[in-house]
């Protein structure tokens, strides 16, 4: 369960921004929205959040702060002395370009509460720290940070709460590694469940990555898979009889508008490489006998929801957090609500999956299906910093419509045209 996300100077966010999912008090809508997260007296957290702004508004690196975030703590020990970490400040002021980059993640695993952070150059790990919170008062486990007069790194490592090898894992850890990291690969069983929290709990989509509809394709193998891929997809109107997977070599597909050396070059690198092809079987609509649709006749709207099945499936059945830019792209807007329902409702999310996305379906600011405090604003400040700031700050009637509201500018976050002048 996320409860928490921050950054500090990277990309377009230059001073501390933070997304909190935690669900107001004030707030009496839509209580199958939030879940309550089994700790005592820790308020309830909602199960999705969307997020509003302009294009160039900063929308698109959160989830790159958040990608960043899981990236390195899954592979930061698997590098070498001496490798640059891929991190990048923001570029607009200078006092900037020469400051590490912050992340933290607030998060509950296993009934305990974490408070995970670190702080990075392009040459090292400038700060760690972890904070546990297994009895409701913080406790913490470790820190480690740069003491910039000295040059030297001072550790901190609590004796009673992290039990292990802590010697051996300080030493092991690199300058341009995480401890967290480091700890887990020399078999740390104390801090096992922070790293599989980022590990096995957290998701994040690559802003504009194409999502691949092999890992569907994989489901529909097996019959009671393909069952359920079925289901999603006619849960959602798509009127699909059946799925055929049709599996043949490169050498057997069709390759002829391709140039004669193109086509022979790739035959030579794939030769008996196996394809699967996907078909949807539809009903005739005079004789209602079954025809079969090559993957290319299918809608844009149709192919990304096929492959938008498993990893939703996933969320849902692991009760993952998911981070995703734009899922409402090729998408109509009561499509996404649908994708949003199968979140909110109990039924299909016992597992308390959530999901944080970016979108430019404004229809969605509507009372009929989401909280106010589901929804946040991104813009760009005076200086070119990223802000986000959640829509709950306003003054909003129980029931009202946000969407004129929005649009009219009253929340931010929305573009400044200007009219075009023949030059």
């Amino acid at each position: 369960m996320l409860i928490e996300f921050s950054v500090t100077n990277y990309l377009s966010f230059c001073e501390r921004q933070t997304l909190n999912l935690t669900a107001s008090g004030n707030y009496r809508e839509h209580p199958e929205n939030t879940f309550a997260t089994g700790l005592p007296r820790m308020p309830k957290l909602l199960k999705s959040t969307v997020i509003y702004g302009p294009n160039a508004s900063g929308k698109s690196n959160l989830i790159r702060a958040a990608l960043f975030m899981w990236d390195f703590v899954l592979n930061s020990s698997k590098g070498q002395e001496g490798d640059v970490i891929d991190v990048q400040p923001f570029l607009m002021h200078n006092k900037n370009i020469q400051s590490p980059s912050t992340f933290e993640m607030i998060f509950i695993e296993e009934e305990v509460r974490y408070q995970y952070g670190f702080s990075v150059t392009r040459e090292r790990v400038t700060h760690e720290w972890l904070i546990a919170y297994p009895s409701g008062r913080p406790q913490r486990w470790f820190e480690r940070y740069l003491d910039t007069e000295s040059g030297k790194e001072v550790w901190n490592l609590h004796k009673k709460y992290l039990v292990g090898n802590r010697e051996v894992w300080r030493d092991a850890t690199r300058k341009n590694a995480l401890f967290l990291s480091t700890a887990i690969q020399l078999n740390s069983a104390v801090l096992r469940p922070v790293f599989d929290w980022f590990d096995k709990r957290l998701r994040v989509f690559r802003p504009h990555m194409e999502i691949s509809k092999e890992y569907s394709a994989s489901l529909c193998k097996d019959p009671d898979g393909r069952l359920k891929v079925l289901k999603f997809l006619n849960q959602a109107d798509m009127d699909i009889e059946g799925i055929r997977l049709e599996s043949r070599t490169v050498g057997d597909l069709g390759m002829d508008d391709l140039p004669p050396e193109v086509r022979a070059a790739l035959q030579k690198e794939m030769s008996g490489t196996l394809v699967t092809e996907i078909r949807f079987e539809r009903a005739m609509a005079d004789t209602g006998k079954p025809v079969l649709l090559p993957w290319e006749a299918e809608s844009r709207g149709t192919q990304k929801l096929f492959a938008l099945a498993w990893p939703w499936m996933n969320i849902l059945g692991q009760g993952r957090i998911l981070f995703m830019d734009e899922m409402d792209t090729s998408l109509h807007h009561l499509l996404v609500k649908f994708l949003f329902q199968l979140i909110h409702d109990p039924t299909t999310n016992p597992q308390r999956a959530q999901l944080i996305s970016t979108t430019h379906d404004t229809a969605l600011l509507n009372p009929d299906a989401f909280r106010r405090d589901q929804f946040w604003m991104m813009e760009k400040s005076g200086d070119r910093c990223s802000e986000l700031y959640p829509v709950s700050d306003f003054d909003i009637a129980s029931g009202e419509s946000l969407q004129r509201r929005y649009l009219e500018g009253q929340f931010g976050a929305i573009p400044t045209l200007k009219r075009f002048k023949e030059l």
